[in-house]
């Protein structure tokens, strides 16, 4: 029987194995381990200047044979030159500290040119080979040179030992692969198919067996988490996929990702999963300061983390949080680094979009340059990727932060504080430009001035006081970020200037098409599944989720009956601002009062701002109602004000509960109100963004690409919040609500071609008729359950 082939890069390889001491992000080696992106320019930049004997990016592997399976070992060589019967390795770093503090090659990068080097002299037959360790600083294109020579004999005990180490963690992840595959062959779907379930659950198992991206755009009630998760299971047990990401931007989310695999593993399915953690809510100490002096668990962690990792993922297959922790603590090292290397042993990890897409954030074991995986992408509520790949993917500089830091910088260094003087005089000329907001050609003068100061900046952790570092570090990836984008930005983006209503000037490289960067990171994948109840119009989040133009897409109805669900649209009402007065408000309030008057239950009324939202509150509160209580969200609410605010809708009460929430806010969308915990929400307005600078350049540039750039820019964004309220009400198939769409600009052919086809069957009201249509609504459900009682 052919051996099976375990994969590793040489990086990974030799940082797995090699790495040991301390957690610490105040070492400059912390600092260029996340590599700056212009570092890729200046390596093509050395490789071209140093001739034509020198081989350039060298694909190299080598297989080594086990007992009962192989480890392939590859990477890329930055560059080999053949001379005078040796050959040379040569290792590009590019580094942002001042070359004279560099003394000796780092020795990850060290073993990683000795790697390559045993390769080579394996396959071409050399009895020595050279290494050269190539450094260059970033800003000055200074170069460092370090050369070795290595015998045959001596690389090979070092590739050899290195390796050996490496063995016993292969053959975990052979063995365990036979196991999870042989379990996954019995697993058959957990539960009776409703109605396009099966059809979903099929388009899903074709995408990844054709390699391809799926849209979905599936209801509440359809169960998309199960009919996503089991055909990727199912894949993964074929071969079509060595790791499945699910990815979600809610904690709520993830928790039902975690259900579903639980219901999984009770056919005695056999997959390890993770759900990461973000570093804030893991650490065991109070500050998330990572260096030996502030965290006992950073000191020293890189000599115990392997011995607690394999001891984790040998004796468990669900590494939540609560066992992260256990663990971490049993071993004394970090739970939230420990977390993200246990990830790599899983089948199925379960985080935030961050993990993935975030060019700061992104698991570096799976997203780096040089690597591919098997990957399955499954992107749940893939309507919030939009925007979270616009912050992502942009950055911002602020004049005030440059100021502020030369202040701090004047005493305890100099040279930094007059050049960050410099940058502020370039920001100074800017702003004298700029009356409210300025569209820039380009601020490569800036960023040059910049990649002087992040390199004093390097310089200054140095010998910085200990109590102002923290305020140090934030301002150097400020910079460091603002320079990684700035030399990766194309053709969707804009660069501009604003002066703020606070008075802070700023200068932001702003992304407006998220699509290409997105895909660049899930080409390390094999398939993308993105789904949510809200992927309409599906042309907009294609267009601004993918660079395709051959991804599948399917819509699958509700399975929950039309006849549960009233959907009313309020005719005589708008929420522009031209219009909103209190005779307005007076107007929304006995639509308010007629809903609740209907029935006795828990409602929500979704409000485009706070400002309005207060409005309508105290003019429903002088309605002085005895058969209603009234709550309201507040701003920056913590998370366990929210969770009494969400229990509110569980307790039993004599009266109606209304709840004044924001679209688009933190209870307007991942919130499972079930049965009659919620059973109607009153929308006002269409949740349009507010005119403001960023908004108006996405008009503008959509209208450029030829698309209409008020619905990319306004009305799309708007109408999902919509959306995502009005599906707040019916959650399961027992559940029966109303949804008044107060505004009489629902009306607009723009806003119905977004409407889901289960809302074909809505109908138009006015203050006069909404009572009678509400009472039959509620008259026809008391009539079905009374007939359901006696039968």
């Amino acid at each position: 029987m052919e051996k099976q082939v375990i994969k590793i890069s040489v990086r990974n390889l030799v940082e797995f194995i090699m790495r040991s001491g301390n957690i610490d992000q105040r070492s400059s080696t912390s600092s260029e381990k996340d590599a700056m992106l212009v570092g890729s320019r200046i390596h093509r930049k050395i490789q071209k200047a140093m001739g034509a004997g020198y081989q350039a990016e060298v694909a190299l592997k080598t297989q080594v044979s086990c007992e009962d399976f192989i480890i392939q070992i590859e990477g890329r060589a930055d560059g080999i030159i053949e001379k005078d019967s040796i050959a040379v390795v040569d290792e590009i770093k590019t580094v942002v500290r001042d070359l004279s503090l560099i003394k000796e090659p780092v020795g990850v990068h060290l073993a990683q040119a000795k790697c390559y080097a045993y390769i080579y002299a394996t396959q071409q037959q050399y009895s020595k080979m050279k290494v050269q360790m190539t450094y260059c600083q970033m800003e000055t294109e200074e170069i460092k040179r370090f050369t070795y020579t290595f015998d045959k004999i001596e690389l090979d005990l070092f590739f050899n030992t290195l390796v050996e180490q490496y063995e016993k963690w292969a053959k975990f992840q052979i063995e365990w692969e036979k196991i999870r595959n042989q379990s996954i062959k019995n697993i058959v779907f957990p539960f009776s198919y409703r109605n396009g379930q099966r059809d979903l659950t099929v388009s899903v198992y074709r995408t990844i067996l054709r390699k391809k991206k799926l849209f979905i755009q599936a209801s509440t009630g359809v169960g998309k988490t199960m009919a996503t998760i089991f055909p990727a299971v199912k894949a993964m047990g074929e071969g079509l996929g060595d790791k499945i990401f699910y990815l979600t931007a809610r904690t709520i989310t993830r928790t039902v990702a975690q259900q579903a695999f639980e219901t999984l593993r009770k056919q005695n399915l056999q997959l390890k999963t993770i759900t990461l953690t973000a570093k804030e809510k893991i650490c065991f100490c109070e500050e998330t300061i990572c260096d030996p002096e502030h965290c006992p668990y950073a000191k020293g962690h890189y000599d115990r983390v392997n011995e607690a990792v394999f001891d984790f993922i040998t004796t468990k297959d669900v590494f939540s949080r609560e066992a992260i922790i256990q663990q971490a603590k049993k071993f004394h090292v970090c739970p939230f680094e420990m977390g993200l290397d246990v990830s790599i042993w899983a089948d199925g990890i379960i985080c935030d979009y961050n993990y993935v897409f975030d060019p700061n954030a992104h698991l570096k074991r799976y997203f780096s340059e040089g690597t591919k995986g098997n990957y399955i992408f499954l992107v749940d509520e893939a309507h919030n990727l939009v925007d979270r790949g616009r912050e992502m993917y942009s950055a911002t500089l602020y004049k005030e932060d440059i100021v502020e830091m030369k202040k701090l910088t004047t005493k305890y260094h100099p040279k930094l504080a007059k050049c960050l003087n410099e940058c502020d005089k370039q920001l100074l000329r800017l702003k004298k430009e700029c009356e409210h907001y300025q569209l820039l050609e380009s601020v490569s003068h800036i960023a040059i001035k910049l990649m002087h100061a992040l390199t004093l900046l390097e310089e200054a952790m140095e010998d910085f006081p200990e109590e102002k570092k923290e305020q140090l570090y934030d301002f150097y990836y400020q910079v460091r970020d603002f320079l990684n984008i700035h030399e990766t930005m194309d053709s969707h983006y804009k660069i501009y200037s604003e002066l703020g209503a606070d008075g802070r000037f700023k200068v932001k490289l702003f992304c407006i098409n998220p699509a290409q960067k997105l895909s660049d990171y899930l080409a390390f994948g094999n398939s993308t599944v993105f789904f949510s109840a809200t992927l309409l119009p599906m042309p907009y989040y294609k267009k601004l989720l993918s660079v395709e133009s051959d991804d599948y897409a399917i819509y699958v109805q509700s399975s929950f009956l039309e006849k549960h669900r009233q959907i009313l649209l309020g005719v005589d009402v708008s929420s522009r601002y031209s219009m909103r007065n209190q005779r307005m408000y007076d107007k929304y309030a006995e639509y308010i009062f007629q809903m609740v008057d209907a029935k006795k239950g828990n409602y929500i009324v979704f409000c485009p701002s706070y400002h309005l939202m207060e409005e309508i509150y105290w003019t429903v509160k002088k309605g002085k109602r005895n058969n209603v209580e009234c709550i309201m969200q507040q701003q920056s609410m913590q998370e366990e004000e929210r969770e009494i605010f969400l229990k509110c809708f569980k307790e039993k009460r004599s009266k109606s509960l209304l709840a004044f929430c924001v679209l688009g806010g933190i209870f307007a969308e991942g919130i499972d109100l079930t049965n009659e915990q919620l059973i109607g929400a009153a929308i006002i307005g269409m949740g349009i963004p507010q005119v403001c600078t960023e908004r108006d350049i996405l008009r503008l540039y959509f209208e450029a690409q030829g698309e209409n750039g008020f619905e990319y820019a306004y009305l799309y964004p708007g109408m999902n919040k919509v959306l995502q309220a009005a599906g707040r009400v019916i959650r399961t198939e027992k559940d029966k609500g109303v949804i008044l769409l107060l505004d009489e600009r629902f009306q607009d052919h723009r806003s119905q071609a977004v409407f889901p086809r289960e809302w074909e069957k809505y109908k138009t009201c006015r203050i006069q008729t909404c009572k009678e249509l509400l009472d039959t609504f509620w008259k026809r459900q008391a009539k079905k359950e009374e007939i359901l009682e006696i039968t």
